[in-house]
């Protein structure tokens, strides 16, 4: 909580988030005891969970209210996925790895929270069967925005996505107004990449 003001985060309701969603529960038990570390750490098949400074940043600018139905594209350890749920009314997650969904679902299972749907599959495509979205959170990087998701969000909603090459990208929200979409650039990121249809491949 405190690394979190520390590093800027002044929204109260993503700071009780955090402090509703015990870490530990979503990392490997050989990192655990770095768990609540402000870093990256690796959970299996290639991926990693984010250092809590860049969940927090992710979730401030999405600004919401606890209203809203948000997408989730790369559920990862599922840490993200249950800090909106404490945020947002209803949270639809996709993930593409098998094993990891699994993981995610047994820990969001134990965190309590109810308002989360998961699907396997590509999340480049989106979830149009419940869309459109009033946010949308990518979690992974891609070379361009993915129109499936472009596509799936709703008026005045916004869409998070690191944007770029396979090695430095930078942070940018689209936000759709009177259906045109603007795009703000927000910091410069690193994350690995959105594989799938609309993202790179293989």
């Amino acid at each position: 909580m405190e690394t979190l003001q520390e590093r800027g985060i002044k929204d109260l309701t993503v700071l009780r988030a955090f402090e509703q969603t015990p870490r530990h529960v979503f990392v490997p038990t050989g990192v655990r005891h770095r768990a609540y570390e402000d870093s990256a750490l690796p959970i299996g098949n290639g991926q990693t969970i984010s250092q809590p400074s860049i969940h927090a940043r992710y979730l401030e600018l999405l600004k919401l209210t606890g209203r809203e139905k948000v997408l989730e594209v790369g559920t990862g350890s599922g840490y993200q996925t249950v800090l909106l749920a404490h945020l947002a009314s209803q949270v639809f997650s996709i993930e593409r790895i098998a094993p990891l969904l699994q993981g995610a679902r047994e820990a969001i299972a134990k965190c309590g929270v109810r308002n989360v749907s998961l699907l396997l599959g590509d999340g480049t495509l989106g979830w149009r069967e419940y869309s459109p979205y009033d946010a949308i959170l990518v979690s992974a990087a891609a070379p361009s925005v993915p129109q499936p998701l472009v596509e799936q969000l709703a008026e005045g909603g916004r869409l998070l996505i690191p944007l770029g090459g396979q090695d430095v990208q930078t942070l940018a929200v689209l936000t759709r107004k009177n259906g045109q979409i603007h795009r703000e650039d927000i910091l410069p990121v690193r994350f690995v990449r959105l594989l799938g249809q609309h993202g790179w491949q293989g």
